[in-house]
């Protein structure tokens, strides 16, 4: 199976389907994450219709599977948040400087709306920049992290 996609000279992923029209700025997504991530790949248009499916990466050649999994791999980028070493601003936005799996980061958060309880200890941050970052439980975290996220939490 052959999968024109391609980056424009801006960055954004283009999608070519069968009468030449390109579709700009679409977003591969998996249908199943954790559970089957190597199958049922969506292409969608910013406003989320789909303009072709993959069921299976490995109907792919090689290098457009390898430009699918490094376009999968960039969306699905999501740093894991071990400490937070502090949260700087009263009003919105709040400047966070954060410990990930990753690395000491610094980022923005434009409102309260952008930090939500996913589970009962699952943290999901939002950056100003649409950077998703996981607290997997935040009661885990030590007291000075779960004080300075008691407030948004």
């Amino acid at each position: 199976m052959k999968l024109p996609l391609h980056h424009d000279v801006w960055g954004r992923l283009v999608y070519t389907d069968l009468t030449g029209t390109e579709h700009v700025g679409v977003e591969p997504v998996r249908a199943f994450p954790v559970s089957d991530p190597n199958r049922g790949i969506s292409i969608l248009t910013p406003h989320s219709q789909e303009v072709a499916w993959v069921a299976d990466l490995e109907v792919l050649a090689p290098d457009q599977r390898a430009f699918l999994e490094a376009e999968l791999a960039r969306r699905h980028f999501l740093p894991v948040v071990t400490a937070i070493h502090s949260i700087e601003g009263i009003a919105d936005p709040t400047t966070w400087i954060v410990e990930t799996d990753h690395g000491r980061t610094k980022f923005q958060v434009k409102s309260d709306e952008d930090l939500r309880r996913v589970a009962s200890s699952r943290v999901l941050i939002v950056d100003s920049h649409g950077i998703r970052y996981l607290i997997p439980d935040y009661r885990t975290l030590d007291a000075t992290s779960r004080r300075l996220l008691e407030r948004y939490i």
